[in-house]
C-alpha cells in the first residue's frame, strides 16, 4: 500500500470530522453505551465517492454510492451497498470503471452528542473495466472484501450526514496479489425508522 494513497483519503475524513465537531457541546457528558442507544433503525443513503484506483497513472476517480441498512441488536446491523467509480477518468487511462456490490455488518452502538461513529466490514462482488490490447478482454469480475469506518452527524432524528473511509481487497487481481482501491464517501442517510437515541436532536 502506498503511504500517500492512504494518508490523503484518511486525512480528508478526519478534516470532515473536525469541522463538524465545532458546534457540539458537552459531547463527553453525552456518551451513551450501546445498551441505551439500542433499537432497530432502518436507513437508506446516497453519497459521492472519491477513490484511488490502484491501477495505472492518474489513479483518482469518482462515482455515486447507494446504501441500505437495518439495525439488528444494540448497535449491530447489516447493510448492502452499491458503488460505481466511473467519473473523471484520467487521460492516460483510456477505459476504466470499478463497480462493487457489497453486503456486510456494522457497529454504531455509541454516540457522542450528535456524532455516531461506526465500523463496518463487507464482502461481495466487483467488476472492473480496463484498457486492453485484446478487444475481447476488457472486463473481469473478482471477489471483494472491504473494511471501513467513519461517522454520521445527526441533523435530525431521521437525517444524518455521513463520512466514510473504505479500503478494498480485490482478491488475486495480479496473480497472487490483490488490487487495493480505497477512498472516502460523503453523503446523507435518511432513517425510515430512526435510532432510539438518548440525546435530543432539535
Amino acid at each position: 500500500m502506498r503511504f500517500k494513497a492512504f494518508v490523503v483519503p484518511f486525512c480528508s475524513a478526519a478534516v470532515l470530522f473536525l469541522l463538524a465537531a465545532g458546534p457540539v457541546r458537552n459531547a463527553a457528558a453525552q456518551v451513551a453505551p450501546a445498551a441505551r442507544v439500542g433499537g432497530h433503525p432502518i436507513g437508506v443513503g446516497f453519497g459521492m465517492s472519491g477513490y484511488y484506483l490502484d491501477y495505472g497513472p492518474g489513479r483518482w476517480m469518482e462515482g455515486p454510492m447507494v446504501r441500505a441498512s437495518v439495525g439488528v441488536f444494540h448497535g449491530l446491523g447489516v447493510d448492502v451497498s452499491a458503488r460505481s467509480i466511473f467519473m473523471n477518468t484520467p487521460k492516460p487511462i483510456t477505459r476504466m470503471q470499478q463497480t462493487t456490490l457489497l453486503a456486510g455488518a456494522y457497529y454504531d452502538g455509541l454516540h457522542f452528542g450528535r456524532f455516531r461513529p461506526f465500523a463496518r466490514f463487507a464482502g461481495g462482488y466487483g467488476v472492473i473495466e480496463f484498457p486492453s490490447r485484446n478487444p475481447a478482454y476488457t472486463r473481469d469480475s473478482f471477489t471483494v472484501y472491504a473494511p471501513g469506518g467513519g461517522v454520521e452527524y445527526q441533523l435530525s432524528r431521521r437525517v444524518a450526514l455521513r463520512g466514510e473511509y473504505e479500503y478494498e481487497f480485490w482478491r488475486k487481481y495480479f496473480g497472487p496479489h490483490d488490487l487495493n482501491p480505497q477512498g472516502v464517501t460523503l453523503g446523507v442517510t435518511y432513517y425510515l425508522r430512526p435510532h432510539r437515541s438518548q440525546y435530543r436532536v432539535d
